[in-house]
């Protein structure tokens, strides 16, 4: 499955992750450790050298060539500033999966500190939902998130998601105990209808 290599909306330019974004992420997960590091894995939010930086980012560009997972890095349209991440990843009802077995996506997201509170989270989850909807093996689109972490739990009920679950979940903090993990769904199948 391809994907568009970017997605423009209002304020924002979402193309996937490339090796040279190292430079720009490097201060600003050094910057967000206490904003990121309870609610997202550390594969994702620990910060590291730039050289280490390139490497993950690397592997987030391979995995979106190879359908496994669609990471979007998140820029204002303006100056080019980077923000964040959108992305998609291929579900099953029991967990993340490779596209040929899923028949849901998940649609995660994060934003730097300083940007937080713009309304940009839904801006370019409003983006990443009109492409899932795009792609008839998806039924719906789910957010998965810490039922604690109230800024991520609003941006569901924003943008029409209803609270189908809450289950317990390994903390993404390693030896801290489970939490409640929020699952929201949305039906995309409705969306599909009033773009016919």
């Amino acid at each position: 499955m391809r994907l568009p290599s970017e997605i423009q909306t209002d304020r924002l330019v979402l193309r996937p992750w490339h090796e040279q974004d190292a430079v720009a992420l490097c201060p600003i997960l050094e910057a967000n450790v206490a904003h990121l590091g309870p609610w997202i894995p550390a594969r994702v939010s620990t910060p590291a050298p730039v050289r280490e930086l390139e490497q993950r980012l690397a592997g987030f560009a391979s995995d979106f060539s190879a359908g496994k997972e669609w990471r979007y890095a998140m820029h204002s349209r303006d100056d080019n500033q980077l923000l964040g991440e959108a992305a998609l990843f291929p579900r099953s009802p029991t967990g993340r999966v490779l596209f040929p077995e899923a028949d849901r996506v998940e649609l995660g997201y994060w934003i730097r500190s300083d940007a937080a509170g713009q309304g940009l989270v839904s801006e370019a989850s409003r983006a990443l939902i009109a492409l899932a909807a795009s792609i008839r093996e998806f039924s719906c689109v789910e957010i998965r998130c810490d039922a604690r972490n109230a800024p991520s739990a609003a941006v569901p009920g924003r943008l029409g998601f209803g609270l189908a679950s809450t289950v317990e979940s390994p903390s993404v903090v390693p030896d801290a105990p489970p939490v409640q993990m929020q699952v929201w769904s949305l039906d995309l199948a409705p969306l599909r209808d009033t773009a016919t």
